[in-house]
């Protein structure tokens, strides 16, 4: 059987915790920042956990990141 192939995408922008869980980036810090107050962009910086319904299509993508 031939191994499957990792999203490249995913690779970058998904990792997982120890525990693992899915962890991603918030988006919207860069396009239109100057509209944005300063404690929403500095909130933006931090992560996030991705959803339970879309967790096992993220693991899916990334097949041997364990």
């Amino acid at each position: 059987m031939p191994k499957q192939k990792s999203h490249s995408s995913t690779k970058k922008r998904f990792w997982l915790t120890g525990s693992g869980k899915v962890h991603r980036a918030h988006g919207g810090k860069n396009h239109k920042a100057e509209t944005k107050n300063r404690k929403r962009k500095r909130n933006l910086r931090q992560t996030t956990l991705v959803s339970t319904t879309q967790e096992n299509t993220v693991k899916s993508m990334m097949p041997y990141k364990k």
